[in-house]
């Protein structure tokens, strides 16, 4: 049976090798300034030069309201596979120990606009026969470039709001309810993967 942390108190742990943080309370980690500025600019420019479609959601309506773009390897993006696969690696050894396969449907650039671009409460279930085992979101945006679109995952009835500076990489279970709520102004871009694994027992 796959390992779940269990969490007992609101004491934060500070890794000093890799400057990461787990929340005891709300079972999630995160690593601050896993990706520079000058790098989240350069995601940002690889992605927008792609192009962006409507985000789409399996079975739900109404729920996501977000354009995005898929990046794989041969994007120029090696470098952001090689650097989340170390830091998602550390991370799950550390605090999750789960059984993962690796970063099999790669990387989903995401824009939310404003006065109301959001994506509603949602699990990121299994796709494509692969088991999701733990999501990841890299804030790609400055805060004060835009107002709203936090990133909240939940713990029953409360909500949690994720870390928003730029350059944050969050990762947590991918049977965590989770939502990023709209952005009221400017634009933030994120961009999201899940890592897959054996089917949890």
């Amino acid at each position: 049976m796959s390992k779940v942390i269990k969490l007992f108190n609101q004491k934060k742990v500070k890794n000093s090798c890799w400057n990461f943080e787990l929340d005891k309370v709300h079972h999630y980690a995160f690593l601050e300034n896993a990706f520079t500025k000058k790098e989240c600019e350069l995601i940002i420019g690889i992605a927008k030069k792609k192009g962006l479609s409507e985000g789409t959601t399996l079975g739900k309506t109404n729920i996501r309201d977000s354009k995005i773009s898929w990046l794989y390897p041969a994007d120029d993006m090696e470098w952001v596979f090689a650097k989340v696969t170390d830091i998602v690696l550390n991370l799950n050894k550390q605090f999750f120990n789960f059984d993962l396969f690796g970063l099999n449907e790669g990387f989903q650039f995401t824009n939310y606009v404003a006065p109301s671009n959001k994506y509603g409460q949602h699990i990121d279930k299994a796709y494509n026969g692969l088991v999701r085992k733990l999501s990841l979101s890299v804030q790609l945006t400055e805060p004060k470039e835009y107002e709203g679109g936090e990133l909240f995952l939940y713990d029953g009835k409360n909500g949690n709001e994720m870390k928003k500076e730029q350059g944050t990489l969050i990762l947590f279970p991918s049977y965590v309810l989770h939502e990023v709520k709209p952005v009221t102004k400017g634009e933030r871009n994120s961009l999201v993967s899940w890592v897959t694994g054996k089917q949890f027992k």
